[in-house]
């Protein structure tokens, strides 16, 4: 990438969360940062205070996160130094393809700086082929009911974060309609809660859900973009991928064989970590299952499995397991804090409280004491171990199909697919965002105890007709590590 040789037209949209917007061009992909409308005049932060933002990104991701969630899943990229004009142009060519509800902030125009990532949705390929890879971006949320006993409300020990945020989302009008999504069951390791969990997402992509096909985004939630298609048309993109053995030939195959085919390559894509021992979870079977998820507990078959030890989500719910204490248990210590800081502003510094986020800042929640001492240190890395948590919480998985070659196959035989799988959004949650994240679980809470977990009136109902509950087609894919 040469900053003098940089062409705007070359670069498209990609995506925006609420902190950055993204845009890719080939193998690579550059998120800018973003501002609130109303300080598109004067830049809020210098241009060393950008530079310094997207490195602690970096240095989060590459020193932290990647310890914990394990190299193979992450990438870390780099901040680069963009022409001025460039990134203008590019602002001005990129508004009218941004959703209306993110336009309220602004892309940041004036510091030149950005990070620097491979497209994860479009994988380098092996080898040339006719059909394009497949890429799907799930972003998970948190996996576990808190066990704290610093939780004040009951109903947060029985029904999950996720589920009691459809509701309080529905009745503010941010969605039409809740998702049956449950992320207790995509955690679960067990297949079947899995497929139901997957199956949801696709129903109501909402913006955990997105499918990739060449790099372009063919699926994701309506209301996020104006050009999703609906799940016919999906079936219709998938069906290539997923034809094989006799029905190569008969192309009869069922849409409801295609899509079960398609869940199940992403359930072995989430369970797979390259071999290894099968851990199984040690969460008592009670405690992994929500009282607001619709799947049918008689309907499990074979036990619990749990999760195995090396996948992709096992590392990541341990990783949110570093919130032990729930909110309200963190936010006497956040206070602790800030105390503090208030009587010695210096300690800021060496408390890491804005990072560097290094070896040092990883050691300080690692080594944190089981008890609590009263010291600023024990609340310092709990806080810590909180904000850790809460990236992980809020991270996104993606996963890349890539057909093999088309001559090497067998007529008779499977298709066989090459998948990979990254981990991705691992920025650092600011230490200042705790009193507000506290004021939300409570709104959370309060709207779903009023409720009575009854829908608001005038919200759509979800979507069921799409597939019928117990209907699973065992099905092979030959499936190998990349």
């Amino acid at each position: 990438m040469e900053p003098d040789k940089m062409d705007e037209n070359e670069w498209k949209y990609h995506g925006e969360g609420n902190k950055s917007l993204v845009v890719s061009h080939l193998s690579r992909v550059l998120r800018l940062l973003k501002y609130p409308a109303e300080d598109s005049e004067n830049p809020p932060q210098t241009v060393e205070q950008a530079f310094r933002q997207i490195q602690n990104i970096v240095d989060f991701s590459s020193n932290v996160m990647s310890s914990l969630l394990g190299e193979k899943f992450i990438h870390s990229g780099e901040v680069v130094k963009l022409p001025l004009e460039f990134v203008r142009q590019l602002s001005i060519k990129v508004q009218h393809q941004r959703p209306a509800w993110r336009c309220d902030k602004v892309m940041d125009i004036y510091s030149g700086c950005a990070l620097c990532l491979p497209n994860l949705t479009s994988p380098i390929l092996h080898q040339p082929t006719h059909t394009p890879p497949l890429c799907i971006e799930i972003k998970p949320k948190c996996g576990f009911l808190p066990s704290s006993k610093h939780v004040s409300k009951d109903i947060k020990t029985k029904v999950c974060r996720f589920c009691m945020h459809q509701h309080y989302k529905v009745a503010n009008g941010k969605w039409k309609r809740p998702s049956l999504y449950c992320p207790l069951d995509l955690f679960s390791g067990n297949r079947q809660r899995m497929h139901f969990a997957i199956r949801h997402l696709i129903e109501e992509p909402q913006n955990n859900f997105k499918i990739f096909k060449g790099g372009q985004c063919i699926y994701s939630s309506k209301e996020v973009s104006d050009d999703s298609m609906d799940l016919n048309s999906l079936l219709h993109h998938l069906r290539p991928y997923f034809l094989y053995g006799n029905n190569r030939i008969n192309s009869h195959v069922t849409s409801k064989a295609v899509l079960n085919n398609f869940i199940q390559v992403l359930v072995n894509a989430l369970l797979s970590g390259g071999g290894g021992e099968v851990e199984t979870d040690t969460r008592g079977e009670g405690r992994s299952f929500c009282d607001a998820s619709l799947f049918n507990k008689e309907r499990i078959s074979n036990g619990s499995q749990g999760l195995p030890g090396d996948s992709v989500l096992f590392r990541i719910l341990q990783t949110q397991m570093l919130d032990t204490l729930d909110i309200e248990g963190l936010y006497p210590l956040y206070r602790r804090v800030e105390q503090h800081l208030q009587d010695f502003p210096k300690e800021r510094t060496r408390l890491q409280m804005e990072g560097p986020y290094n070896e040092a800042f990883l050691e300080k929640l690692q080594k944190c004491p089981t008890e609590d001492d009263g010291s600023v240190e024990y609340a310092v890395a709990k806080v810590h171990q909180y904000r850790v948590a809460m990236t992980a919480k809020d991270c996104s998985i993606m996963v890349a199909l890539v057909p093999s070659g088309e001559e090497e196959e067998d007529e008779e035989g499977p298709a066989a697919l090459s998948y990979s799988v990254s981990i991705l959004d691992l920025d650092p949650k600011p230490f200042d965002s705790i009193p507000s994240q506290l004021r939300l679980d409570q709104k959370i809470v309060s709207c779903y105890l009023k409720t009575g977990g009854a829908l608001p009136k005038g919200s759509l109902s979800p979507h069921s007709g799409n597939f019928t509950a117990a209907e699973r087609e065992d099905c092979t894919l030959l499936f190998h590590p990349m």
